[in-house]
């Protein structure tokens, strides 16, 4: 059995002041445009400052390879020039009656001006305007039979494989602009719906953070299409918003629960005071033990809520040990002897080693108050049997008694603070003992269970703390 109150019916279980939720700021969707747009101009810039290095290299390197095929082209082009010339003097063996147009009209032809001049370096012919020619200039020798007998000096007129070479590194760069500039649409455009992608699962955490600080505690997030971590933050807000809910309802139940148990009591002590100021009723030494009891009752809560919050401190600071499971149990046990001896309850113990890592203060008190529990609810002949034992990388103990059990309705709440089931009101207590065992057992990374057999069957009640082996 648990150490369960009856429910004042008089009493309300919280009072509840109704929650206002506020509107989100004007502001907010105007912020999460200004972030997304600030992601798109960053994807915009970080993909124009990459294509912009990508061209000015491939231009430059482009340009060069260009240039460099150019220049072994018109050097190419004046070794023909020179041939063609040589074969012209060899049918004559003299400059003076060569037939060297086919050479002046080739130079033309292919955008060369040039300049035949014999061994001396007389000019024999030249090609019009080949003193004006703006082009790069270069002199081959003219070689026959092995001998060298005169020079061809060749200037480009921007005209022909020049004007070709202009036109190639023209339409190269019109590319690298035409593929900069889609590059840079592109980039625009992924980094409008990256940035959207990203800004509205920001701006649905801002609205709902919003609502929360207005009173809203049932705003949540929910499931949201956004990258992982975006998705990990809106579970972990949502896991935070459903704890401090949680915490909150636990609160105000705290409140109403503690006004609840002390307002029998103080009614209790207003009445039999007024009776003795008024003489109704006269200070015979029972009515005073009495009033004596209901102090006790009164001093009684305060030392449990004292206890209670000395186990939400321990639960945030425990000084973990490692320790043996069997041996608190014992002790627990021999400190509460003479108590089952008194109540004619025999107290079986089934202990085997089960090492753990815990607070040995706190899982004492943790095991004394099970204890404490089965003896009230346990009636004299019968048993308690304290049991434990390793199992796999947990350590378990049980308390089973041979009370009349725990109703089906009232075993989800035996570990509610202040609660007091059916069978409680003849017993005396708090009803917090189960739930600060409870409370003990989870700061020790454990668990407490109940189970309990229906009336009659001679079992009772059995309750389990699992907690994690050392």
């Amino acid at each position: 059995m648990t150490d369960p109150a009856m429910p004042d019916p008089a009493m309300p279980a919280a009072i509840t002041a109704p929650v206002m939720t506020e509107p989100a700021a004007p502001g907010l969707a105007a912020r999460g445009g200004t972030l997304g747009l600030r992601l798109a101009l960053a994807f915009l810039v970080v993909a124009l400052a990459a294509v912009a290095l990508l061209a000015a290299l491939t231009a430059v390197f482009a340009a060069a390879d260009v240039s460099t095929l150019a220049s072994k082209q018109r050097a190419e082009l004046a070794s023909a020039i020179a041939v063609a010339a040589g074969a012209a003097w060899d049918r004559n063996d003299t400059w003076s009656t060569a037939d060297l147009s086919p050479v002046l009209d080739l130079a033309a032809r292919t955008g060369e001006a040039v300049q035949i001049r014999d061994q001396a370096g007389r000019v024999v012919a030249s090609s019009p305007g080949f003193a004006t020619a703006p082009g790069p200039q270069s002199s081959p020798a003219i070689v026959v039979r092995g001998e060298r007998s005169g020079t061809a000096v060749v200037r480009s007129t921007g005209a022909g494989l020049n004007a070709a070479d202009r036109v190639l590194q023209a339409a190269l760069l019109r590319a690298i602009a035409g593929a900069a500039g889609l590059a840079a649409l592109l980039a625009l455009l992924t980094g409008l719906a990256v940035a959207r992608r990203i800004t509205r699962p920001v701006t649905r955490l801002i609205a709902v953070t919003r609502a929360m600080a207005a009173g809203d505690h049932a705003a949540r997030v929910g499931e949201i299409r956004a990258p992982g971590e975006l998705r990990e933050l809106a579970a972990a807000f949502d896991q935070m918003a459903g704890t401090l809910e949680r915490q909150e309802q636990v609160r105000r139940n705290l409140v109403a629960d503690v006004a609840h148990e002390l307002r029998t009591p103080i009614a209790i002590l207003q009445a039999g005071h007024e009776a003795l100021l008024d003489g109704v009723a006269e200070p015979t030494p029972a009515e005073l033990g009495s009033l004596r009891d209901e102090v006790l009752r009164l001093a009684r809560m305060v030392g449990d809520l004292q206890t209670l919050a000395a186990a939400d401190a321990a639960a945030l600071n425990l000084a973990r040990r490692p320790c043996d499971l069997a041996d608190l149990a014992a002790a627990a046990a021999d400190s509460l002897a003479r108590r089952f001896e008194a109540a004619g309850i025999t107290l079986d113990r089934r202990l085997a080693a089960s090492p753990v890592l815990a607070d040995p203060h706190w899982l004492h008190q943790v095991i004394t108050n099970l204890l404490t529990n089965a003896l009230k609810f346990t009636p004299a002949d019968g048993h308690v049997t304290i049991t434990t034992r390793p199992s796999g990388a947990e350590a378990v103990l049980q308390v089973t008694d041979t009370g009349s059990g725990i109703p089906a309705d009232d075993l989800p709440r035996i570990f509610d603070r202040f609660w007091r089931g059916q069978q409680a009101a003849q017993v005396s207590g708090s009803g917090i003992g189960l739930a600060v065992a409870a409370e003990l057992a989870q700061a020790h990374g454990g668990r407490l269970t109940a189970r309990s057999e229906s009336e009659g069957s001679g079992r009772g009640t059995e309750i389990t703390l699992t907690l994690p082996g050392a």
